[in-house]
């Protein structure tokens, strides 16, 4: 039997350790919702996460002010259909490429959380590095630690209450609606973000309610839903159970050297006694932002986020007992108890999603800068004229590179095939800009054959340098096969 704090302070109720699991740990069995108060973590791993979560807020605020010849380094306007990925330009033409990107995503993410389980949940996700390195901070500068916390939200409304709630969420409020415009950033651009802002919500009445209730949104997670979007939303969480297996690391509780678990008594032989190194503090469980108990094994609510692994190192260095009893590990290392040993299987998997990884950027560095279409209009037909049969056809030509180009076109196969232009011969398509025209084409007429002959144009840079083809037909007078 498995003793759970109640998150409202004092001891909560005996949980059968054979069916705990059929109910969420943030609920109560009448399912009314046990507010979480995690003590604020310290440690070497909340070090190492403070200093990742940073550098994680640090490239989400400063990222969309990032431009590359003038691009910006990332945008998603799909309104507008307007992409850009590491300062590239990308089109509804390129999203075969964003759809092989997107599957080799997901199979790195079911390889990585088959290997090292749900570390990203812990260390990268931005509702963990919102919650616990921003809203959660805010919260405990002012309302104090899991004591004061619990003590401020059981007493009456006093003035006191009043005030440090309604700075809170004041906090919280503006906090989100930061949050919202920069998200909004990344769809529309800093620039249009600004602009808007200054041109006032009655000019953008539509672009004013979506960051409303955006705004909202975030509010209403970080201060009220908080966990229960990891436990009852976030569907990787749920995919996690199918996923990991025995070899998988995760942060894992070590039974066999805990067990049995007993209060510490000083001087004692706890070996002797039959006792395990377990000395049942409850620090793991007072720490975790998710209201868990991680003694009883693995839960859909842990987030690997390894404040249970501080709390405990720091209460087996004061006790004079070895670290380590709740660390990364796998449940294939606490039961054989072998060392922990990197796997044929786990350096597999990583070379696969090295792999992905290198494809991924494959894909966008082969991306043309180029893409020519040559189309004939539509009942358009070929005609003759001096011995010589002409076809017209429209171009378009997409600029997807960063600077102006000067093209040619040239007829690849055949190879005598004459161009005629209604302009210039070389045509200037602007970066990032879509070019338009029409040529006429004109063959011998011995040389067509058919009624409908493939034919292959060629388009040249400045430098001489072919930077796109494309195969079309050209269409000729019907000639009777023998």
């Amino acid at each position: 039997m498995a003793e759970i704090e109640n998150s409202k302070g004092g001891q909560g109720q005996v949980l059968d350790p054979t069916s705990f699991r059929d109910s969420v740990g943030t609920m109560e069995r009448s399912g009314a919702r046990k507010w979480v108060f995690p003590r604020k973590p310290k440690g070497k791993y909340t070090n190492y996460r403070y200093l990742v979560s940073w550098i994680l807020l640090g490239i989400f605020f400063v990222m969309p002010f990032i431009t590359i010849n003038g691009n910006p380094l990332l945008l998603l306007n799909i309104l507008d259909r307007e992409f850009y990925i590491a300062g590239q330009p990308f089109y509804p033409q390129d999203f075969f490429i964003l759809a092989l990107g997107a599957i080799a995503s997901l199979v790195f993410i079911i390889l990585f959380t088959v290997v090292y389980g749900r570390i990203f949940c812990g260390w990268i996700c931005p509702q963990t590095i919102f919650m616990e390195m921003v809203f959660r901070k805010i919260e405990y500068a002012i309302e104090g630690d899991r004591n004061k916390q619990m003590k401020l939200d059981s007493q009456p409304w006093t003035t006191e209450k009043i005030w440090k709630k309604s700075l809170k969420w004041f906090i919280f409020l503006l906090i989100s609606f930061i949050v919202t415009h920069f998200m909004f950033m990344y769809i529309v651009g800093y620039k249009e973000v600004f602009a808007i802002m200054q041109q006032g919500p009655f000019a953008h009445p539509t672009n004013f309610v979506v960051m409303i209730l955006f705004t909202a949104a975030f509010y209403f997670v970080f201060a009220w839903f908080r966990e229960q979007v990891c436990t009852l939303v976030c569907p990787y969480g749920r995919l996690q159970g199918v996923l990991i297996d025995k070899e998988t690391i995760n942060v894992y509780y070590d039974y066999n050297r805990g067990e049995t678990r007993a209060k510490w008594r000083k001087g004692e032989d706890r070996k002797a006694a039959g006792k395990g190194d377990c000395i049942d503090c409850n620090q793991c469980v007072v720490v975790c932002p998710t209201g868990i108990d991680i003694r009883n094994g693995q839960q859909l609510e842990c987030v690997n986020c390894t404040a249970c692994i501080d709390a405990c190192d720091e209460v087996m260095v004061k006790v004079g007992l070895p670290p380590g009893l709740i660390r990364y590990a796998s449940e294939d290392e606490l039961e054989k108890q072998k060392k922990f040993t990197f796997t044929g299987r786990m350096k597999g998997y990583t070379v696969v999603l090295a792999v992905l990884v290198g494809f991924l950027g494959y894909l966008l560095y082969s991306r043309g800068n180029m893409e020519a279409k040559f189309i004939k209009p539509a009942g358009t037909s070929f005609f003759l004229r001096d011995g010589k049969i002409s076809n017209t056809f429209n171009y378009t030509l997409l600029n997807k590179s960063n600077e102006k180009i000067t093209l040619t076109f040239k007829v690849l196969e055949p190879n005598n095939g004459v161009i005629s232009y209604s302009g210039s011969q070389k045509i200037v398509v602007e970066r990032d800009k879509i070019n338009k025209g029409s040529i006429n084409i004109s063959f011998p007429e011995k040389e067509i054959k058919l009624s409908k002959q493939k034919i292959t144009i060629g388009v040249f840079d400045q430098t001489g340098k072919m930077i796109d083809s494309y195969d079309t037909y050209f269409e000729g007078p019907f000639k009777m096969q023998y």
